[in-house]
Protein backbone atom coordinates (compact mmCIF):
# COMPACT_ATOMS: atom_id res chain seq x y z
CA UNK A 1 0.00 0.00 0.00
CA UNK A 2 1.58 3.31 -1.07
CA UNK A 3 0.61 6.09 1.31
CA UNK A 4 1.93 8.67 -1.17
CA UNK A 5 -1.22 8.27 -3.28
CA UNK A 6 -3.56 9.00 -0.39
CA UNK A 7 -4.34 12.70 0.16
CA UNK A 8 -4.99 12.50 3.90
CA UNK A 9 -2.26 14.89 5.00
CA UNK A 10 -4.35 17.95 4.18
CA UNK A 11 -6.80 18.85 6.95
CA UNK A 12 -10.12 20.23 5.66
CA UNK A 13 -10.36 23.94 6.53
CA UNK A 14 -13.46 23.37 8.66
CA UNK A 15 -11.95 20.56 10.71
CA UNK A 16 -10.91 21.13 14.29
CA UNK A 17 -7.58 19.97 15.60
CA UNK A 18 -7.49 16.55 17.32
CA UNK A 19 -8.67 16.56 20.90
CA UNK A 20 -5.73 16.04 23.21
CA UNK A 21 -5.62 12.47 24.49
CA UNK A 22 -3.10 9.69 25.03
CA UNK A 23 -0.71 9.61 22.09
CA UNK A 24 -1.49 6.98 19.48
CA UNK A 25 -5.05 6.25 20.57
CA UNK A 26 -6.99 4.49 17.83
CA UNK A 27 -10.54 4.64 19.21
CA UNK A 28 -11.80 6.28 22.37
CA UNK A 29 -15.36 6.57 23.64
CA UNK A 30 -16.79 8.03 26.83
CA UNK A 31 -20.32 7.28 28.01
CA UNK A 32 -21.37 6.54 24.42
CA UNK A 33 -25.11 5.89 24.24
CA UNK A 34 -27.46 5.35 21.31
CA UNK A 35 -31.19 4.87 21.64
CA UNK A 36 -33.77 4.09 18.97
CA UNK A 37 -37.00 5.07 20.68
CA UNK A 38 -37.29 2.77 23.67
CA UNK A 39 -34.50 0.46 22.45
CA UNK A 40 -30.98 1.10 23.74
CA UNK A 41 -28.37 -0.06 21.21
CA UNK A 42 -25.33 1.30 23.10
CA UNK A 43 -25.43 1.91 26.84
CA UNK A 44 -22.75 4.16 28.41
CA UNK A 45 -19.97 2.53 26.38
CA UNK A 46 -16.53 3.75 27.51
CA UNK A 47 -13.30 2.31 26.10
CA UNK A 48 -9.85 3.21 24.84
CA UNK A 49 -7.78 1.09 22.45
CA UNK A 50 -4.58 1.37 20.43
CA UNK A 51 -3.70 0.27 16.86
CA UNK A 52 -3.60 -3.43 16.07
CA UNK A 53 -6.11 -6.01 14.84
CA UNK A 54 -9.08 -5.53 17.13
CA UNK A 55 -11.91 -8.02 17.34
CA UNK A 56 -15.30 -6.50 18.14
CA UNK A 57 -17.38 -9.44 19.29
CA UNK A 58 -20.96 -9.75 20.41
CA UNK A 59 -24.19 -11.48 19.50
CA UNK A 60 -26.38 -10.16 16.71
CA UNK A 61 -28.05 -7.05 18.07
CA UNK A 62 -25.31 -6.36 20.62
CA UNK A 63 -24.58 -2.93 19.11
CA UNK A 64 -21.55 -3.67 16.90
CA UNK A 65 -22.89 -2.08 13.71
CA UNK A 66 -24.25 0.90 15.63
CA UNK A 67 -20.82 1.54 17.14
CA UNK A 68 -19.13 1.33 13.73
CA UNK A 69 -21.57 3.79 12.15
CA UNK A 70 -21.07 6.25 15.00
CA UNK A 71 -17.29 5.99 14.61
CA UNK A 72 -17.71 6.85 10.93
CA UNK A 73 -19.87 9.85 11.72
CA UNK A 74 -22.81 8.28 9.87
CA UNK A 75 -24.98 8.04 12.97
CA UNK A 76 -25.21 10.61 15.78
CA UNK A 77 -25.02 9.30 19.34
CA UNK A 78 -27.81 10.06 21.76
CA UNK A 79 -25.22 11.08 24.34
CA UNK A 80 -21.55 10.64 25.11
CA UNK A 81 -18.54 11.13 22.85
CA UNK A 82 -16.33 9.17 20.48
CA UNK A 83 -12.95 9.85 18.89
CA UNK A 84 -11.01 8.13 16.10
CA UNK A 85 -7.30 9.01 15.98
CA UNK A 86 -8.27 11.71 18.51
CA UNK A 87 -10.65 13.31 15.98
CA UNK A 88 -14.14 14.00 17.30
CA UNK A 89 -16.74 12.00 15.33
CA UNK A 90 -19.32 14.72 15.95
CA UNK A 91 -17.22 17.51 14.43
CA UNK A 92 -14.61 15.86 12.22
CA UNK A 93 -16.47 13.08 10.41
CA UNK A 94 -15.09 14.09 6.99
CA UNK A 95 -11.53 13.96 8.25
CA UNK A 96 -12.13 10.60 9.90
CA UNK A 97 -13.57 9.09 6.72
CA UNK A 98 -10.43 10.15 4.85
CA UNK A 99 -8.43 8.02 7.27
CA UNK A 100 -10.81 5.07 7.56
CA UNK A 101 -12.03 2.35 5.19
CA UNK A 102 -15.42 0.72 5.77
CA UNK A 103 -16.70 -2.69 4.69
CA UNK A 104 -20.45 -2.84 5.47
CA UNK A 105 -22.20 -6.03 6.48
CA UNK A 106 -24.94 -6.09 3.86
CA UNK A 107 -24.73 -6.27 0.07
CA UNK A 108 -24.57 -2.73 -1.28
CA UNK A 109 -22.78 -3.17 -4.61
CA UNK A 110 -24.04 -1.92 -8.00
CA UNK A 111 -24.74 -5.05 -10.07
CA UNK A 112 -24.25 -3.38 -13.46
CA UNK A 113 -20.67 -2.22 -12.85
CA UNK A 114 -17.47 -4.23 -13.02
CA UNK A 115 -15.26 -4.51 -9.95
CA UNK A 116 -12.68 -2.29 -11.66
CA UNK A 117 -15.22 0.42 -12.41
CA UNK A 118 -16.68 0.41 -8.92
CA UNK A 119 -13.42 0.32 -6.95
CA UNK A 120 -11.90 2.98 -9.25
CA UNK A 121 -14.97 5.15 -8.65
CA UNK A 122 -14.57 4.76 -4.88
CA UNK A 123 -10.91 5.76 -5.19
CA UNK A 124 -11.89 8.89 -7.15
CA UNK A 125 -14.44 9.80 -4.48
CA UNK A 126 -11.62 9.55 -1.93
CA UNK A 127 -9.69 12.19 -3.86
CA UNK A 128 -7.27 10.19 -6.00
CA UNK A 129 -6.56 11.42 -9.56
CA UNK A 130 -7.93 9.26 -12.38
CA UNK A 131 -4.69 7.45 -13.22
CA UNK A 132 -3.77 6.84 -9.59
CA UNK A 133 -7.31 5.60 -8.90
CA UNK A 134 -7.09 3.02 -11.69
CA UNK A 135 -3.68 1.84 -10.51
CA UNK A 136 -4.84 1.56 -6.90
CA UNK A 137 -7.98 -0.32 -7.95
CA UNK A 138 -5.92 -2.86 -9.88
CA UNK A 139 -3.55 -3.23 -6.93
CA UNK A 140 -6.19 -3.89 -4.27
CA UNK A 141 -8.23 -6.18 -6.54
CA UNK A 142 -5.09 -8.24 -7.07
CA UNK A 143 -4.55 -8.30 -3.30
CA UNK A 144 -8.06 -9.63 -2.60
CA UNK A 145 -7.83 -12.25 -5.35
CA UNK A 146 -10.09 -10.70 -8.00
CA UNK A 147 -7.53 -9.56 -10.55
CA UNK A 148 -8.60 -12.03 -13.25
CA UNK A 149 -12.30 -11.35 -12.68
CA UNK A 150 -12.10 -7.59 -12.29
CA UNK A 151 -13.80 -6.72 -15.60
CA UNK A 152 -16.90 -8.87 -15.01
CA UNK A 153 -20.11 -7.23 -13.83
CA UNK A 154 -20.59 -7.51 -10.08
CA UNK A 155 -24.14 -8.81 -10.55
CA UNK A 156 -22.65 -12.10 -11.79
CA UNK A 157 -20.33 -12.53 -8.83
CA UNK A 158 -20.67 -15.14 -6.11
CA UNK A 159 -21.15 -14.06 -2.48
CA UNK A 160 -17.47 -14.60 -1.79
CA UNK A 161 -16.42 -12.45 -4.75
CA UNK A 162 -18.77 -9.66 -3.64
CA UNK A 163 -17.26 -9.72 -0.17
CA UNK A 164 -13.83 -9.30 -1.74
CA UNK A 165 -15.03 -6.30 -3.75
CA UNK A 166 -16.34 -4.73 -0.55
CA UNK A 167 -12.96 -5.31 1.08
CA UNK A 168 -11.14 -3.86 -1.93
CA UNK A 169 -13.14 -0.63 -1.90
CA UNK A 170 -12.43 -0.27 1.83
CA UNK A 171 -8.68 -0.44 1.11
CA UNK A 172 -8.40 1.50 -2.14
CA UNK A 173 -7.66 4.90 -0.57
CA UNK A 174 -4.89 3.45 1.63
CA UNK A 175 -6.58 4.05 4.99
CA UNK A 176 -4.93 3.97 8.39
CA UNK A 177 -7.84 1.98 9.83
CA UNK A 178 -10.42 -0.34 8.27
CA UNK A 179 -13.74 -1.15 9.90
CA UNK A 180 -15.02 -4.56 8.78
CA UNK A 181 -18.61 -5.42 9.71
CA UNK A 182 -19.20 -9.20 9.61
CA UNK A 183 -16.74 -9.70 6.70
CA UNK A 184 -17.36 -13.47 6.46
CA UNK A 185 -21.14 -13.09 6.26
CA UNK A 186 -22.63 -15.66 3.86
CA UNK A 187 -19.34 -17.41 3.09
CA UNK A 188 -18.73 -21.16 3.11
CA UNK A 189 -15.92 -22.56 5.29
CA UNK A 190 -13.29 -22.23 2.56
CA UNK A 191 -14.37 -18.67 1.82
CA UNK A 192 -14.28 -17.79 5.51
CA UNK A 193 -10.72 -19.09 5.84
CA UNK A 194 -9.59 -17.09 2.81
CA UNK A 195 -11.25 -13.89 4.04
CA UNK A 196 -9.69 -14.27 7.50
CA UNK A 197 -6.26 -14.72 5.92
CA UNK A 198 -6.79 -11.52 3.91
CA UNK A 199 -7.73 -9.66 7.09
CA UNK A 200 -4.65 -10.94 8.89
CA UNK A 201 -2.45 -9.79 5.99
CA UNK A 202 -3.89 -6.27 6.15
CA UNK A 203 -2.52 -5.83 9.63
CA UNK A 204 0.59 -7.98 9.26
CA UNK A 205 1.92 -6.86 5.87
CA UNK A 206 0.49 -3.38 5.38
CA UNK A 207 0.46 -2.13 8.97
CA UNK A 208 -3.15 -0.97 8.74
CA UNK A 209 -5.16 -1.05 11.95
CA UNK A 210 -8.23 -3.28 11.70
CA UNK A 211 -11.47 -3.39 13.66
CA UNK A 212 -13.33 -6.56 12.67
CA UNK A 213 -16.85 -7.08 14.00
CA UNK A 214 -18.18 -10.63 14.24
CA UNK A 215 -20.61 -12.71 16.26
CA UNK A 216 -18.39 -15.77 15.62
CA UNK A 217 -15.90 -16.09 18.45
CA UNK A 218 -13.73 -18.59 16.62
CA UNK A 219 -13.05 -16.06 13.86
CA UNK A 220 -11.93 -13.42 16.34
CA UNK A 221 -9.52 -15.91 17.91
CA UNK A 222 -7.92 -16.52 14.51
CA UNK A 223 -7.16 -12.93 13.49
CA UNK A 224 -7.32 -10.51 16.42
CA UNK A 225 -4.69 -9.56 18.95
CA UNK A 226 -7.12 -7.48 21.01
CA UNK A 227 -10.72 -8.04 22.04
CA UNK A 228 -13.64 -5.69 22.55
CA UNK A 229 -16.61 -7.69 23.77
CA UNK A 230 -20.00 -6.03 24.06
CA UNK A 231 -23.29 -7.44 25.24
CA UNK A 232 -26.62 -5.60 24.97
CA UNK A 233 -24.76 -2.42 24.10
CA UNK A 234 -22.54 -2.48 27.18
CA UNK A 235 -18.83 -3.17 27.46
CA UNK A 236 -18.17 -6.68 28.68
CA UNK A 237 -14.39 -6.81 28.30
CA UNK A 238 -11.57 -4.92 26.59
CA UNK A 239 -8.13 -6.51 26.76
CA UNK A 240 -5.47 -8.33 24.70
CA UNK A 241 -6.78 -11.60 23.32
CA UNK A 242 -4.12 -13.56 25.19
CA UNK A 243 -5.87 -12.54 28.40
CA UNK A 244 -8.70 -14.90 27.46
CA UNK A 245 -6.85 -17.65 25.61
CA UNK A 246 -3.78 -18.22 27.80
CA UNK A 247 -2.97 -21.66 29.13
CA UNK A 248 -4.49 -22.50 32.49
CA UNK A 249 -3.23 -24.62 35.35
CA UNK A 250 -5.56 -27.41 34.24
CA UNK A 251 -4.84 -30.56 32.24
CA UNK A 252 -7.61 -31.56 29.85
CA UNK A 253 -7.87 -35.29 29.08
CA UNK A 254 -10.29 -36.87 26.62
CA UNK A 255 -10.82 -40.62 26.26
CA UNK A 256 -12.97 -42.53 23.80
CA UNK A 257 -14.96 -44.08 26.69
CA UNK A 258 -14.49 -44.85 30.37
CA UNK A 259 -14.32 -41.20 31.47
CA UNK A 260 -15.77 -41.90 34.91
CA UNK A 261 -13.42 -44.85 35.49
CA UNK A 262 -10.40 -42.74 34.60
CA UNK A 263 -11.55 -39.89 36.85
CA UNK A 264 -12.11 -42.22 39.81
CA UNK A 265 -8.70 -43.84 39.39
CA UNK A 266 -6.91 -40.49 39.13
CA UNK A 267 -8.77 -39.19 42.21
CA UNK A 268 -7.54 -42.30 44.00
CA UNK A 269 -3.98 -41.11 43.28
CA UNK A 270 -4.74 -37.84 45.06
CA UNK A 271 -5.37 -35.68 42.02
CA UNK A 272 -8.11 -33.04 41.90
CA UNK A 273 -10.38 -34.01 39.02
CA UNK A 274 -13.58 -32.75 37.40
CA UNK A 275 -15.63 -34.58 34.76
CA UNK A 276 -17.38 -32.70 31.95
CA UNK A 277 -18.83 -35.00 29.30
CA UNK A 278 -16.00 -36.99 27.73
CA UNK A 279 -13.35 -34.79 29.35
CA UNK A 280 -11.53 -35.09 32.65
CA UNK A 281 -10.02 -31.85 33.94
CA UNK A 282 -7.13 -32.24 36.38
CA UNK A 283 -5.49 -29.60 38.57
CA UNK A 284 -1.95 -29.09 37.31
CA UNK A 285 0.49 -28.10 40.05
CA UNK A 286 3.46 -29.94 38.51
CA UNK A 287 4.24 -32.48 35.75
CA UNK A 288 3.18 -35.52 37.79
CA UNK A 289 -0.36 -35.80 36.30
CA UNK A 290 0.98 -36.35 32.76
CA UNK A 291 2.63 -39.67 33.67
CA UNK A 292 -0.27 -40.70 35.90
CA UNK A 293 -2.81 -40.14 33.14
CA UNK A 294 -0.75 -42.12 30.66
CA UNK A 295 -0.12 -45.02 33.03
CA UNK A 296 -3.67 -45.12 34.42
CA UNK A 297 -5.26 -45.06 30.98
CA UNK A 298 -2.99 -47.94 29.96
CA UNK A 299 -3.86 -49.96 33.07
CA UNK A 300 -7.60 -49.45 32.44
CA UNK A 301 -7.28 -50.22 28.73
CA UNK A 302 -8.65 -46.79 27.73
CA UNK A 303 -7.86 -45.06 24.44
CA UNK A 304 -6.52 -41.54 24.94
CA UNK A 305 -7.93 -39.08 22.41
CA UNK A 306 -6.39 -35.87 23.74
CA UNK A 307 -4.16 -34.76 26.60
CA UNK A 308 -3.08 -31.13 26.77
CA UNK A 309 -2.96 -28.12 29.01
CA UNK A 310 -6.36 -26.45 28.81
CA UNK A 311 -6.93 -22.92 27.54
CA UNK A 312 -9.52 -20.34 28.40
CA UNK A 313 -11.91 -19.84 25.49
CA UNK A 314 -13.81 -16.76 24.41
CA UNK A 315 -17.04 -18.69 24.96
CA UNK A 316 -16.21 -18.75 28.67
CA UNK A 317 -16.19 -14.97 28.68
CA UNK A 318 -19.87 -14.76 27.73
CA UNK A 319 -20.92 -17.83 29.71
CA UNK A 320 -19.32 -16.93 33.02
CA UNK A 321 -18.99 -13.15 33.02
CA UNK A 322 -20.89 -11.05 35.57
CA UNK A 323 -23.11 -8.17 34.53
CA UNK A 324 -21.00 -5.73 32.47
CA UNK A 325 -20.04 -2.45 34.09
CA UNK A 326 -20.02 0.84 32.15
CA UNK A 327 -16.77 1.96 33.74
CA UNK A 328 -13.93 3.23 31.58
CA UNK A 329 -11.60 0.50 30.43
CA UNK A 330 -8.28 1.76 29.11
CA UNK A 331 -5.97 -0.93 27.79
CA UNK A 332 -3.09 -0.88 25.38
CA UNK A 333 -2.30 -3.01 22.34
CA UNK A 334 1.15 -3.39 20.93
CA UNK A 335 0.85 -2.44 17.30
Amino acid sequence: MDARTHPVDVVPPTASRPVSGRAGTLIRTQGLTKRYGTVTALDQLSLEVWPGVIGLVGANGAGKSTLIKILLGLLPPTSGSAFVFDWDVARDATRIRQLVGYMPEHDCLPPDLSATEFVTHMARISGLPANAARERAAEVLRHVGLYEERYRQIGGYSTGMKQRVKLAQALVHDPKLVLLDEPTNGLDPAGRAEMLELIARIGREFGIAVLVASHLLGEIEQVADFLLAIDAGRLLQAAPLTTFTHRTGVLAVEVADGTDRLAAALAGHGLQVRVDGRHVFIGLDDDRPYDLVRDTADELGLALVRIEQDRHRLEDLFRDAPEPEPAVTGVEVAG
